[in-house]
């Protein structure tokens, strides 16, 4: 798959995570890095050792920055355009784990402008909103640190935003937005400036606090555009360009390369019932032989199971276990039945776990959010 093809707003076919890193400069994480990595971590989360988050810009900058005692911030997002699913989890899961290792502030991003201007999700914005406080519960309940974590809605903390969005605004044309976005005459002019306004939070704790402070963004690679567009901006304005460490998409239930919203039958919500998990799952495409007997015989493959890799971009952190399910689908002593039993039983039991604790975060999502 080419890389024009992959959008902030869509994502299609086959993705060439190696040709994308090539084309826009990305560098892969190597044995090297994640020999740094683990000097302030310990021992690697199982989305770095399985190259989920693959690849970055500048990560090993960042690092050497905070050794010499200039610590990072974190700083992702959530545009609230209905559900969050599993894939959308997996930033804020590794954004956690960042948090914990290094101690360090997080500022989490809530665009509820940006649906609304950019997808005709026929919704307005007070009901957008109320999408958004379902996802901020979605990801407070993943633990984040309540006095290290500033999550804002950008119409709730304009205020704070706007000036520094307008800053960034006069340096980027509109042929350089046309042109990243593909945007036409028909896009309304406030989906033009939205990118300005994405770019603030990668420098807005070093205009709050009036001195230079490296930022880390972890993301999903369809998200870079964003960034693509602002990174030189930013240095413009006398602040670092923020760092960038990039995920592969969760793929979807029927094998494409990414889940979808819009299919909801190709993902797993945060909110699906038990039954639901359950007929998903059992409709998911694996990489096993036509029948039992042949796929006893010659084995399936592994990469082209979604059940496999369901555990592997989530659902079995432990490594000796994901490996008895990748050779139990290669040699084929582990069927689709069996297969797919385990996987539902694993993401019932994490969902459950999940909206347990979205339930209990419930009354602490006054001490999470920040307004003007």
């Amino acid at each position: 798959m080419s890389p024009s093809n992959i959008g902030a707003y869509k994502v299609e076919g086959k993705v060439d995570y190696d040709l994308f890193a090539e084309q826009y400069g990305l560098k892969q994480i190597d044995k090297e890095l994640e020999k740094k990595i683990e000097k302030y971590t310990g021992p690697l989360h199982f989305l770095l050792k399985r190259k989920i988050f693959y690849a970055h810009r500048e990560l090993d900058w960042i690092l050497d920055e905070y050794e010499k005692g200039n610590p990072f911030y974190l700083y992702t997002g959530r545009a609230p355009s209905g559900p969050m699913h599993i894939g959308h989890l997996i930033p804020f899961v590794f954004a956690k784990w960042l948090q914990d290792k290094f101690d360090v502030d997080i500022y989490i991003q809530i665009p509820d402008e940006e649906k609304f201007l950019a997808k005709d999700l026929n919704q307005s914005l007070d009901e957008i909103h109320q999408v958004a406080i379902d996802n901020v519960l979605d990801i407070i309940a993943l633990g984040f640190k309540k006095k290290k974590t500033k999550i804002f809605f950008d119409t709730q903390y304009a205020g704070k935003m706007y000036k520094q969005a307008v800053r960034v605004a006069k340096h980027i044309t509109f042929s350089t937005v046309k042109d990243a976005f593909g945007y036409g005459n028909d896009t309304n002019i406030g989906a033009l400036f939205y990118t300005s306004m994405q770019a603030v939070p990668a420098f807005l704790k070093s205009a709050e606090e009036g001195h230079n402070i490296p930022c880390l963004i972890p993301l999903a690679i369809d998200q870079d555009v964003h960034f693509r567009v602002a990174r030189d901006v930013l240095a413009k304005l006398g602040y670092y360009k923020p760092s960038i460490i990039y995920t592969k998409f969760l793929p979807s239930l029927n094998g494409e390369s990414k889940m979808s919203s819009s299919n909801e039958r190709s993902a797993i919500y945060l909110n699906d019932t038990p039954e639901a998990v359950k007929e998903k799952v059992g409709k998911a495409l694996t990489g096993q032989q036509a029948t039992a007997a042949l796929q006893k015989k010659h084995g399936g493959n592994p990469d082209a199971c979604m059940v496999c890799q369901y555990n592997k971009f989530f659902f079995e952190p432990n490594d000796k276990k994901l490996e008895y399910i990748l050779n139990g689908e290669r040699n084929g002593t582990i069927l689709a039945g069996e297969h797919k039993a385990d996987l539902t039983k694993k993401i019932n039991a994490f969902l459950r776990k999940h909206k347990s604790k979205r339930e209990h975060y419930r009354e602490y999502l006054d001490d999470y959010m920040v307004h003007d």
